[in-house]
């Protein structure tokens, strides 16, 4: 991939790299720790992605919100890495406030607590320091 965006002259350190984690198949019988799939996504990034490229944001991948942040939070706790490592969650960040909202303005304020609740639990795992307790903070 990275081959075919220099052939087209793409700027990689214009670029940011939107990805999933490396998790454990559906048929894997063993329990894949945080540390071992932290430690597997940065190999696969540290052999593929240039360090020209500027940051790497993840995807939730159909996760939880709560698994997907510790997911993300034990990549960025493993380091180091070549990339600002981030997240680009949609559904893990978002999942909750919409099924509190359920199209009601009377669930305004639940909504917008969820939303920040999340977000500032993504900021914490961006720098490795998210604690699953709070999500219920």
């Amino acid at each position: 991939m990275f081959a075919a965006l220099n052939d087209h002259r793409i700027l990689l350190d214009a670029m940011l790299l939107k990805t999933g984690m490396v998790l454990p198949g559906k048929d894997y019988v063993q329990h894949a720790t945080l540390e071992t799939m932290a430690a597997a996504t940065l190999r696969a990034l540290h052999r593929a992605v240039p360090p020209a490229v500027p940051g790497v944001v993840s995807l939730s991948g159909g996760q939880t919100d709560s698994v997907a942040t510790g997911r993300l939070n034990a990549i960025c706790a493993a380091g180091p890495a070549l990339w600002s490592l981030s997240f680009s969650f949609g559904r893990a960040l978002q999942d909750e406030a919409m099924n509190l909202w359920g199209g009601s303005p009377d669930n305004k304020a639940a909504t917008q607590a969820a939303l920040l609740r999340h977000a500032r639990c993504n900021s914490l795992a961006v720098a490795g320091r998210y604690l699953p307790v709070m999500e219920h903070a």
